[in-house]
């Protein structure tokens, strides 16, 4: 299982706790998967069998919360600080499934995660390495994470530091990378944005630990090499600790 697991400090400010104002705001996102993904047209939310599990669809066509999706998580969560949504995008054959999940919260120092996980070798439906990378660059730009990693779930063990983030295939940074930085990296993609004066603005790097294939994590030449960037940026004080996100 990839997973691409965006963490957030704080989203718009002086959001609410209503789902609908949330979910909105990760509308490009689900957009995205909509359109590129041709197994990611229809997400229902995640229930306790198979059957709930199809039960009430997620989204409608323009990647918005439905109106019963909505009523269903507003009752499960009412009087709730904590709330976070599961959606699937239906496919029971082995390989094909496809998570996202959404959690925030109301605290004195409000966090949001954002995780997409897709089985098997799912992650390529999104149009490989410059699919992903459009979608690391869509999430950025939208939300403004303080990071996006992208790796197997099983690559975890196989990082480095346990206690930061690790490389994988793709880790985001909002930060202005230069190669002189990172040079075990095998690509340094900017992330630009339009400011309210209409110029391009670089926002963060996404730093591509290898190009030509898919990343793997049984393949012990593309963990070296995830590890090594994951040293450098840990030597330069670049990759901070979880507990800083």
């Amino acid at each position: 299982m990839t997973i691409i697991k965006a963490a957030f400090k704080k989203l718009t400010p002086g959001t609410s706790l209503a789902f609908r104002s949330n979910v909105e705001q990760i509308g490009p996102i689900v957009r995205f998967l909509q359109k590129t993904d041709p197994l990611g047209k229809q997400w229902f939310l995640m229930g306790d069998t198979e059957e709930e599990s199809l039960r009430y669809p997620a989204f409608d066509a323009l990647g918005e919360l439905t109106p019963a999706a909505e009523a269903v998580l507003e009752t499960e969560f009412k009087g709730d600080n904590i709330r976070y949504f599961s959606a699937w995008n239906g496919e029971l054959k082995q390989g094909d499934g496809a998570t996202i999940t959404f959690q925030f919260h109301d605290e004195d120092w409000p966090a949001w995660s954002l995780e997409i996980n897709y089985q098997g070798e799912g992650i390529q439906r999104l149009g490989g390495l410059d699919g992903v990378i459009e979608l690391l660059s869509m999430i950025a730009g939208s939300l403004q994470p303080s990071i996006i990693n992208v790796a197997r779930y099983q690559y975890f063990e196989k990082q480095v530091f346990q206690d930061r983030p690790g490389v994988g295939w793709m880790l985001y940074l909002p930060r202005v990378l230069a190669v002189q930085q990172v040079p075990e990296a095998r690509a340094l993609v900017p992330v630009m944005i339009t400011d309210e004066k209409d110029n391009d603005k670089q926002i963060g790097t996404i730093i591509v630990s290898v190009t030509d294939v898919p990343f793997s994590d049984e393949n012990p030449e593309h963990v070296k090499i995830a590890n090594a960037i994951e040293i450098r940026l840990v030597d330069q004080d670049l990759l901070p600790p979880f507990a800083d996100h």
